[in-house]
């Protein structure tokens, strides 16, 4: 059985590149920001509304293992799934596939941990997953 994923499609530029043509390394965690932001917007608007307010995403650990390069004008599928939900952490897996002509390659694996925190008068506090976001993130699991 196949996994669902939530996919954000990225074509790569100059701008995700280094010196030598392929892509930069930091360029594949901004890219993890961005299928999460983007996946708050599609399927947890109330979340990304109680942002302005009172919650806050931290970004506890996040990694990425490369396995072949990327270049220039490369399509790459940033595929995000649940791995775990843990107290009032949230842990995402991300696999980047380069797609185009012929099979789907893989090329790197990645994972972000966040903290579902609330602003007080004190600082941050640790607060539980908000409902939506359970709901939103449950196919993926």
């Amino acid at each position: 059985m196949t996994r669902r994923f939530y996919e954000y499609v990225h074509r790569v530029t100059f701008a995700d590149t280094n010196v030598v043509g392929n892509v930069y390394f930091a360029a594949y965690l901004a890219w993890q920001g961005t299928c999460r932001e983007l996946f708050l917007a599609d399927r947890a608007p109330g979340v990304v509304k109680r942002l302005a307010d009172d919650l806050a995403l931290v970004t506890a650990s996040c990694s990425c293992d490369y396995l072949a390069e990327l270049t220039a004008f490369d399509r790459v599928s940033v595929r995000m799934t649940l791995a775990a939900v843990e107290d009032n952490r949230v842990t995402m897996d991300f696999a980047y596939y380069r797609t185009g002509e012929g099979p789907a390659l893989l090329a790197a694996r990645g994972a972000q941990t966040v903290a579902c925190m609330t602003r007080t008068p004190s600082g941050l506090a640790p607060t539980s997953v908000p409902d939506d976001l359970l709901l939103a993130l449950r196919p993926y699991a």
